[in-house]
């Protein structure tokens, strides 16, 4: 059989499914978020100024960046578990959270006092940060990847890492509620290599578990 008809099989399998893809996606995304939800609050819950802080825009900021990490990287996992999708039209979107950041770590350099970048970027809790966002994101990780089995991604490495990146981005969206580091400095380098890791073990969980 020829690639082109066996993608097209499974596609026509797919539509077949008791539980359409869509649907079982669904399902995946409250289950992972439940999960998180219930890691955050039994590991260390929200920060407590919580009420306070949220009406700072640099600790409103986390979220808007972790968010819309959530929401591209949901989207495009929903296309790679699909044989033969073109992930291109989503795939763009990913570059909106290095824009985001990088315009606020510019605004935070010239706002910031240069004897002080260093004590911003390092912060209070870097090691708390790498290693709750990691912990959290574990759960919904497992998620992911079980749902990426009710699919047929042709590339699973690659579908892995983008379940660990969607799996980082809901963690980092619960653990920016308990962490009383604003920076976007901070932000910007600790919260991307914690939500690295996610996307590591992603990548390599998904060789094994998402292949058919």
């Amino acid at each position: 059989m020829q690639t082109n008809d066996l993608i097209n099989a499974l596609r026509a399998d797919a539509a077949k499914q008791a539980m359409p893809l869509g649907y079982s996606w669904c399902i995946a995304i409250f289950a992972a978020t439940i999960i998180a939800a219930g890691a955050f609050f039994i590991l260390i819950g929200p920060r407590p100024d919580f009420t306070v802080a949220a009406h700072t825009p640099r600790f409103l900021f986390k979220f808007i960046v972790t968010l819309a990490l959530v929401v591209v990287a949901f989207a495009l996992l929903r296309v790679l578990s699909r044989p033969g999708s073109d992930v291109r039209h989503v795939a763009y979107r990913l570059v909106l959270m290095p824009i985001l950041l990088g315009t606020a770590v510019a605004a935070e350099l010239f706002a910031v006092p240069s004897d002080q970048l260093v004590t911003v970027w390092w912060g209070s809790n870097v090691y708390v940060c790498l290693t709750f966002i990691p912990l959290i994101g574990l759960g919904p990780l497992a998620v992911f990847l079980a749902a990426l089995r009710h699919g047929a991604p042709t590339r699973p490495r690659l579908a892995g890492a983008v379940a660990g990146l969607l799996a980082g981005g809901i963690a980092a969206t619960f653990y920016a509620a308990h962490c009383t580091d604003d920076s976007p400095l901070f932000v910007a380098t600790w919260y991307s290599i914690a939500i690295t890791g996610l996307v590591a073990l992603g990548a390599i969980c998904g060789r094994r578990v998402a292949r058919w």
